[in-house]
């Protein structure tokens, strides 16, 4: 008995898996940094208190950590959201599980499961 034909795979979905795991892999990257900026900021300004700097510097310094916590919280809100699109099409696509596309999608959602607060 021969064996079945394997079923051609659709390039656009292995794509779009391609695509929405850049995404995933890239916003995971930003709030990672976000989150170092931020850290380095905080201590620049403690040292900048202690060393008595100028309030006004002090000042500029605090309204730069605070812009840097705004974005971690927006990369955290886009990564959550990508983190679930592309989670839900790697539940709907399994067919395509032997793809490297879909493996490495396996490998950014589990990198970027902490990231995205998804345990």
């Amino acid at each position: 008995m021969a064996e079945p034909a394997s079923v051609p795979v659709d390039p656009k979905r292995v794509r779009e898996i391609k695509i929405k795991s850049g995404v995933v892999r890239r916003l995971a990257k930003e709030k990672v940094s976000y989150q170092q900026e931020s850290e380095k900021l905080s201590q620049k300004i403690n040292k900048m208190k202690t060393e008595s700097s100028d309030d006004y510097d002090i000042k500029k310094q605090e309204e730069l950590l605070e812009e840097s916590k705004k974005m971690i919280s927006d990369c955290e809100r886009r990564l959550i959201s990508a983190w679930d699109e592309l989670s839900k099409i790697m539940k709907t696509e399994k067919d395509l599980k032997d793809t490297e596309e879909y493996k490495a999608a396996e490998i950014v959602l589990s990198e970027a499961k902490v990231a995205a607060n998804r345990q």
